[in-house]
């Protein structure tokens, strides 16, 4: 629809009409989450009162499909929304009264929430939200509840009471600041029974609700709030001066991209050591125009000092960001350093005063005092997460609350939540519960794994491996198109994961790939930093790229191919492991570096004198560098014997040449997979297992010598070679 330019009308009616009821909830749940200026990642409520046959009775009934707890509008399907009989949830108000007469009302509260059971329709297992009075007691048989930053301006501006009356006149009513749950509910309620012409509903520091008893009109009346509240911003915005006055105008000016990232990758990796002393942080760095008018701005520091507004923000960012007062002309990383040094000293003791201030006798324990978002002018935002999507989630939150600010302070004067509402949520029983319920982290989980060589064979099984128990993996090769699909490979079977549609934050997900040259110190290092900056910083390498160059007929290597055997074999993993340290020095966190060396290391072998001699020098290495990079940093390697399935060191003329170098019978025109099987047989008839060596069989070391299983094993070679008694050591 023409009239609608800061949010996309998206319903489609024969789409809408292919569907059943609670289909088309689901789907009209779907375009709302689709526009981040719509509702947040994860946020938002969307409801349906519908008529279902009761499976008890047989008779028909109303039943209340509700978002439930957790998910995500945008992605959300059928098993995301709870039932619930509309009846016996309006059957609950006795209840709640009673409850609260005897006791507190935040008691009543968080008891209500169990009873929410009791009004399971169809045996749903999906648990409610707390939102769910807010749907059940309003009269329209479709409800919408949206967290759209141009609502939240006006809901965290001052005067949010005179100025929802000034945009909306009389078709929007004013609930002050109350915690979701029954009592917010009930206060609804009341003021739409007083005002039937009412459809919506400004929720002071919160969002807003609107309903309607037909769902396209609910849908449609949705995003005219929207729409007419952000059209309100933007006339008063442009009126103060637009961009160039926005937040009081530039105080800084953002460095030159080049300069930004070099800064970034001199920094991240410290400041992941520096906030992950509880538990490892990965990173997300966000470096775009809004966000960098905002940490270059005179206001700044005094808009991040007070946090944000919203509830749904807050639980991701902390009450408040770590700001940095850098000058970002100076270009000083030694000076930014100290800066957050001693602004990580003030955050923390900050946020115990504010946890000792607010908390009550039955209060979790404190959490991780260390701040989720950091924000440096010139350079942007840094957020802070337990993988990659959470700290995506967490940038794209603040980013929220900073377009909230922009309109709060366009149209009045930006509020933020108080400091005991803001704890209360925070540290909600009811959510320390939900957090004591989550599943257990799987075992490299915050970890970042870089596995050079990843683009074939055994380094690719590494990345597919490690990725399994939580890590994200950078996969790198020598070129970038065969790094890139193995990363593509992961990403398509774990996903991205939530908050990346619309966000506007650049980023990765699980896994990255990346181009390294391991013979150039420089090409080492350039593809580090550009790890610092997509995660952060690293915790483990793999190297396993290695190159085999066979002697001639006459037993002869020609000296550019004996220099390059060594060079990529021995010189490469030495430069991965020197300029690695640097970062791991950094990081001051304790890191893993696993080589790869071979069986042959300690066989001697007619025909590849350079690939052998190499492999012995590797397992050398791996002792040298232990003793060198110790105590941060455990040093071992994977000694595999032939592997010929799957390795680029394998192609059909190298393995028909060895079947012909054994005696083993072939045809020019037999299957390539046939030929490496018959050859892959001949080597494990050699060892004392029998059975052929493959990709998978050496990334289940690399795994082992990356997690905290063998956490006391270094400077040691693990041979996967199937029982190769030549190489047995004497």
């Amino acid at each position: 629809m023409s009239h609608f330019e800061h949010v996309n009308f998206l319903w489609d009616d024969a789409k809408a009409a292919s569907l059943d009821p609670v289909g088309r909830l689901i789907y009209r749940s779907n375009l709302l989450g689709s526009d981040q200026r719509i509702t947040n990642t994860g946020g938002g409520n969307t409801s349906s009162k519908l008529a279902e046959t009761d499976p008890l009775t047989g008779q028909p009934t109303e039943v209340l499909w509700v978002k439930g707890s957790g998910g995500d509008l945008r992605t959300s399907l059928r098993e995301n929304f709870s039932s619930l009989y509309q009846d016996k949830l309006v059957a609950l108000q006795s209840s709640y009264a009673a409850r609260k007469d005897k006791g507190l009302k935040s008691k009543a509260e968080d008891e209500m929430v169990g009873m929410y059971t009791h009004t399971t329709f169809n045996l749903n297992p999906r648990a409610s939200s707390i939102d769910t009075p807010l749907h059940s007691f309003l009269p329209g048989k479709h409800v919408d509840h949206m967290h759209p930053n141009a609502i939240i301006s006006i809901a965290a501006s001052k005067r949010c009471e005179e100025l929802t009356k000034e945009i909306f006149g009389g078709t929007m009513a004013y609930v002050p600041w109350m915690r979701p749950g029954f009592e917010l509910g009930l206060a609804m309620q009341t003021i739409s029974q007083a005002h039937p012409e009412l459809k919506a509903i400004m929720m002071g520091q919160h969002g807003f609700i609107s309903w309607d008893d037909d769902e396209k009109v609910c849908y449609t009346r949705t995003l005219e709030f929207i729409e007419k509240a952000a059209h309100y911003i933007e006339s008063k915005y442009q009126a103060k001066g637009g961009h160039a006055a926005a937040f009081g105008g530039a105080r800084y000016q953002t460095l030159p991209e080049e300069q930004r990232h070099a800064v970034f990758a001199a920094v991240l990796p410290w400041l992941r050591g520096q906030v992950s002393q509880h538990k490892r942080f990965i990173g997300t760095i966000q470096e775009d125009e809004a966000i960098l008018r905002f940490v270059n701005s005179k206001d700044a520091p005094r808009l991040a000092e007070l946090g944000t507004s919203c509830p749904d923000h807050f639980l991701r960012t902390k009450i408040k960001p770590l700001y940095v007062d850098w000058n970002p002309a100076s270009g000083d990383v030694d000076q930014l350093k100290k800066l957050l040094a001693d602004g990580l000293v003030k955050y923390r003791e900050d946020y115990a005063a504010y946890y000792n201030r607010c908390k009550h006798p039955n209060s979790p324990a404190i959490r991780d005092a260390n701040p989720t978002v950091v924000l440096i002018p010139g350079l942007g935002m840094i957020a802070w997460g337990k993988d990659k999507s959470e700290s995506r989630v967490t940038a794209e939150f603040y980013n929220c609350a900073v377009e909230v600010m922009r309109g709060a302070e366009a149209i009045d004067e930006y509020i933020a939540l108080p400091q005991q509402e803001a704890f209360d949520i925070e540290y909600w029983l009811l959510e320390e519960a939900k957090l004591q319920r989550m599943p257990a982290e799987k075992e490299l989980a915050r970890q970042v794994v870089v596995v050079i060589g990843a683009g074939s064979g055994i380094g690719k099984e590494t990345a597919h491996r490690i990725v399994k128990e939580g890590a994200h993996i950078v996969c790198v090769d020598l070129k970038e198109e065969t790094a890139a699909a193995t990363a593509a490979e992961i990403t398509s079977k774990y996903g991205l994961g939530i908050g990346v549609a619309g966000s506007g934050i650049s980023g990765c997900g699980p896994a990255l790939g990346l181009a390294a040259d391991i013979t150039n110190r420089a090409s080492i290092r350039a593809m580090l930093d550009k790890v610092a900056i997509a995660y952060g910083g690293f915790d483990s390498i793999c190297v396993t790229a290695g190159i085999f160059v066979p002697s001639d007929t006459t037993g002869h290597i020609p000296d550019d191919r004996w220099d390059l055997t060594f060079r990529i074999n021995v010189t490469g993993s030495y430069l991965v492991g020197d300029e690695a340290f640097k970062t791991w020095k950094e990081q001051g966190m304790r890191g893993n570096l696993v080589l790869t060396t071979s069986a042959n290391a300690a066989v001697a072998k007619k025909g590849s004198v350079a690939y052998d001699t190499s492999k012995a020098a590797a397992n050398h290495l791996v002792r040298e560098l232990a003793i060198e990079l110790a105590p941060l940093v455990r040093v071992n390697g994977v000694a595999p014997a032939t592997v010929v399935q799957g390795s680029a060191m394998f192609p059909r003329d190298r393995v028909i040449g060895s079947l012909a170098k054994y005696n083993i019978p072939y045809t020019d025109d037999e299957a390539t997979d046939s030929l490496v099987s018959k050859l892959a047989q001949f080597y494990a008839d050699r060892t004392l297992t029998k059975a052929p060596i493959t990709p998978a069989d050496q990334a289940e070391a690399y795994f082992l010598l990356v997690s905290k299983r063998l956490s006391k094993t270094t400077g040691q070679v693990i041979t996967v070679d199937g029982g190769l008694h030549e190489a047995f050591l004497r």
